[in-house]
């Protein structure tokens, strides 16, 4: 089976084709134009994603020898994400499925992450078997969920402010870090002390006076971010810019810690032997370390996608489709709505 998947949810767009499983092409274009900004404009992001739609989908398709009359299925995100860059991708992968006489499978965003670490151009999506714990966190999500084999997933947690993403990106704006802040901590930090100084962090062990937080899997870093907004106020100019990379190490591992903890805890809680870490935050190194180092302290397998597959890329909807597919689910063969895919607690 070819499948062609899109996704341009938000400032990435990506084409990828998968044969049997396996990825044989993934293209990606990330938008530049939103740096001036501090972050996407929707607007731009939409008009970008009309100028790339089809020649990056051309590149996918040259870069996996795979002419169009060979497709046997198109998949496409469909929501959750920027409208106007959803629709899109949306419209012109319906509009491809008709001209081509295949069927059309739409594909959360969110979920897709969820399921990122079964791809694999090796293993054609062998992934972890269920059940597993999954932690996404992007820059718009961080969740907790209880994944079964038949991919059906609880969801057990979520953020109730804002993401890791978002907190990554706005205490780096805060101390004058280029956008996307997040990679930009990431590398500043290699160079500071974790230690420098004590974030909070919420909702976890170190927060909580009562045992709650044990049964607790939500998430919150509103907190941190006006931490991190009075204490760097309170100093003086000079002692950031002479400790910024500390101060970066200290935030991410506020964030990290956090998440390291609730996903553990999850897995513990829950009796699971394995946990999958997914979305852009996932291609953060230290989370990546201290998530291999907590889940070998406690005997938990790890799965972890590629960074390439840890952001917004169309291999991760090419891939979820498949897996749709291969247990029974009924792609669309009618063209004339979008159905915006919603998220909901209960899953699919």
């Amino acid at each position: 089976m070819i499948i062609l998947g899109l996704e341009t949810s938000c400032d990435e767009t990506s084409a990828a084709v998968l044969v049997d499983g396996k990825v044989r092409s993934n293209a990606i274009s990330s938008q530049l134009c939103h740096r001036g900004f501090g972050g996407v404009v929707p607007e731009l992001a939409s008009r970008e994603h009309e100028r790339l739609i089809v020649p990056i989908t051309e590149a996918a398709l040259f870069e996996a020898n795979i002419a169009k009359k060979d497709i046997d299925v198109i998949a496409a995100t469909a929501g959750p994400g920027l409208i106007g860059a959803v629709m899109v991708g949306l419209a012109f992968a319906q509009s491809m499925a008709w001209a081509l006489g295949v069927p059309f499978v739409p594909i959360n965003h969110v979920e897709a992450h969820m399921f990122s670490p079964f791809i694999d151009e090796e293993t054609a999506g062998r992934g972890p078997e269920g059940p597993f714990i999954s932690l996404t966190v992007s820059g718009g999500h961080t969740l907790l969920a209880i994944i079964g084999e038949d991919l059906s997933y609880r969801i057990i947690g979520r953020t109730l402010d804002d993401a890791a993403g978002e907190a990554f990106d706005k205490t780096g704006k805060m101390l004058g870090l280029p956008y996307p802040a997040g990679p930009a901590i990431d590398r500043l930090a290699k160079e500071g002390d974790p230690l420098f100084h004590r974030f909070p962090r919420a909702l976890t062990s170190q927060s909580q006076t009562s045992k709650s937080y044990r049964d607790n899997f939500d998430f919150s870093f509103s907190g941190l971010k006006t931490s991190v907004l009075t204490w760097l106020r309170s100093q003086e100019e000079s002692f950031i810019g002479l400790h910024r990379a500390d101060i970066a190490a200290s935030i991410q591992d506020a964030i990290v810690g956090v998440l390291v903890e609730k996903a553990v805890g999850a897995a513990r809680s829950n009796n699971i032997g394995t946990i999958a870490v997914a979305g852009g935050v996932s291609a953060n190194s230290a989370l990546r370390q201290a998530m291999e180092e907590a889940c070998r302290k406690h005997g938990l397998a790890l799965f972890i996608p590629s960074a390439t597959y840890s952001t917004d890329n169309a291999a991760m909807i090419a891939t979820l489709a498949g897996l749709k597919l291969s247990r029974g689910h009924q792609p669309m063969r009618r063209y004339d709505t979008a159905p915006f895919a919603s998220f909901s607690a209960a899953g699919n």
